[in-house]
């Protein structure tokens, strides 16, 4: 069994700055690991690609980013790119793959009212995994879904310091709530990694009788597990946040990525 050198780092891969939401709860179980963090910005929005797009281009971008980083472990730290990509990847890849999934199953088990919203990307709100995790977990409640394409915009403006149109998280909500059942709805599974970014606006309009839920923390402990008697440094180091070059998107500034323990920027 091939055993990691400390300084492997754990690579986190997502469109955007969506995954820095499961970044944060792993670096708290996992103060020392070294971190790269990529985001696909020349392929930002992945919600609005095709599903064959995304099965030949995360694969084979993830391969580019394994060969020049060496992880001991991927994360694919986006619910789109997983509902569609996640089995292409581990086929393609020869090390631990972690995909993220709605967490339908905790919210079937929060909920009191027996109707759940999913928000996500349209991309994976339409995904048949999406069914097959209701049918499983959620068997007898209603599932709402709405996928808000806006709210990943939202959630990248955020981290590069602008204001949340109130409007555009409104309209989120709203895509739920106006579903047939949706007055009822108590749990909302916010089932895109940027959405947490935007946790304290979406709880605000939800209101006070809907909970939140998402699932960073079961993955950062997944992946706690599955470095279990590894070897890590000393003492932790600032992580490489990497971004594939685009003309539309340019990379936030360091300042902005330094809470996450991030401190120097590739462009690949």
């Amino acid at each position: 069994m091939h055993v990691p050198p400390p300084d492997a780092p754990i690579l986190f891969f997502d469109s955007g700055l969506g995954g820095l939401t499961i970044l944060e709860p792993t670096r708290a179980l996992l103060p020392t690991a070294p971190v790269v963090y990529a985001a696909d910005y020349a392929g930002l929005p992945y919600g609005q690609k095709s599903e064959a797009e995304l099965a030949a281009r995360v694969p084979a971008l993830l391969g580019r980013l394994v060969e020049r980083y060496r992880p001991r472990l991927a994360v694919i730290a986006c619910n789109t790119a997983s509902t569609i990509a996640l089995a292409h990847v581990r086929a393609a890849l020869d090390l631990p793959i972690v995909g993220t999934v709605p967490a339908i199953k905790p919210a079937a088990l929060l909920t009191r009212s027996g109707v759940i919203g999913v928000l996500g990307t349209r991309a994976t709100v339409r995904q048949p995994y999406v069914d097959d995790l209701s049918a499983r977990f959620a068997a007898g409640q209603t599932v709402l879904r709405h996928g808000s394409p806006e709210l990943v915009a939202a959630a990248e403006a955020k981290l590069h310091g602008a204001p949340v149109d109130p409007a555009v998280i409104a309209r989120a909500i709203a895509g739920l709530r106006e579903q047939p059942g949706g007055d009822a709805m108590d749990v909302i599974v916010l089932a895109c990694t940027h959405f947490p970014l935007l946790a304290d606006e979406l709880a605000q309009a939800a209101g006070p009788g809907v909970r939140l839920i998402d699932g960073a923390g079961g993955i950062a402990r997944r992946i706690a597990h599955l470095t279990e008697g590894q070897d890590w440094p000393a003492a932790a180091s600032m992580g490489t946040a990497v971004f594939t070059r685009s003309d539309d998107h340019p990379p936030p500034p360091v300042s902005a990525l330094a809470r996450f323990g991030l401190g120097r920027i590739d462009l690949v």
